[in-house]
């Protein structure tokens, strides 16, 4: 990419978007193509193609996506496969048919199985049963890391798919019924201790692994791979290191300054047990995160601590 093409951010407001815009900013780059959903539906295949053909993006990153926690998946799955297919199917091809470069597709951890040898290394994709409460939404991830291969093979397009592990910064969602469990967690510790309460409750029985990376390291990690890798497969991007829900939990605590107890709730689904990337691939094309999770989580608590959620 030189700083002059014209790259299309989809999802340019998301957490994962808008941190790949503030990465390539801080690098120079300065031909954007910027729509909000309002502007443009990419679940609707003529807007779509109208906007290729009249914009013809260079290069294309694919962070558009109906996203949630688990409560989320498991209510909306026709709308989190439905929406999703659309989004990728659109994009995908109407790149293909306008001669974009290069576009990277940005999927989710979610589509290894549930009980996948951890780490989780790139080949272990359909090698199992997908974890249920969010199997429309791993499916429509695979279809589009299947769909950038089969355009590869078929048509020699240069699209490429990446997996990021769990992933936390500015511009994540607080919403407590469909948010992700770090940003519901950073907000239950803020509210506790804003009303003074005696404990905080966390979902399940605070066993299960999971890895966090900073959204800001993952923008970077995509800007080095969009232009370090042209292969077919995907590259999983990760930190390499994983933490239980509890742990967290206390790390959020003490982040936050709460004095009361934490308490679990295991009526409440756990999910996968661990998910931790094995991310060799990556390091050895030459990448490594960088920003810690007490790092991170402290950046994040500091542009949060404040917000009005009432």
């Amino acid at each position: 990419m030189n700083v002059n093409d014209k790259i299309y951010i989809a999802g340019h407001r998301g957490m994962v978007g808008s941190a790949i815009l503030r990465a390539l900013k801080d690098k120079g780059y300065t031909n954007f193509l910027l729509r909000t959903s309002t502007e443009l539906d990419l679940r609707n295949q003529q807007e779509v193609a109208d906007f290729f053909a009249k914009e013809k993006p260079d290069y294309v990153f694919l962070a558009a996506a109906k996203v949630g926690g688990i409560i989320a998946n498991n209510t909306y799955r026709a709308d989190f496969i439905y929406e999703n297919l659309m989004i990728q199917n659109n994009v995908i091809h109407q790149a293909y048919l306008n001669g974009v470069k290069k576009l990277m597709f940005l999927g989710s951890s979610c589509i290894y199985p549930k009980l996948a040898p951890q780490p989780l290394k790139e080949e272990y994709l359909l090698t199992g049963i997908l974890e249920p409460t969010n199997e429309p939404y791993a499916i429509a991830k695979i279809a589009g890391i299947k769909m950038c291969d089969a355009y590869r093979n078929q048509y020699g397009c240069n699209f490429i798919s990446v997996m990021p592990t769990n992933l936390y910064g500015p511009n994540d969602n607080y919403d407590l019924t469909n948010s992700h469990v770090l940003p519901a967690m950073l907000r239950k510790f803020i509210m506790a201790k804003r009303n003074g309460d005696a404990s905080v409750t966390i979902w399940g029985t605070g066993s299960p692994k999971r890895e966090f990376l900073h959204a800001d390291d993952l923008a970077e990690a995509c800007l080095f791979l969009m232009k370090n890798y042209n292969e077919s497969g995907l590259v999983n991007i990760g930190i390499g290191d994983d933490i239980s829900i509890l742990d967290l939990a206390y790390l959020v605590k003490k982040t936050v300054g709460f004095e009361g107890e934490i308490l679990t709730d295991p009526t409440k689904p756990d999910g996968t047990p661990r998910k931790l990337m094995d991310v060799s691939k990556l390091n050895g094309l030459g990448w490594k995160a960088k920003i810690t999770l007490e790092e991170g989580i402290q950046k994040v608590y500091e542009e949060i601590k404040n917000q009005d959620w009432r």
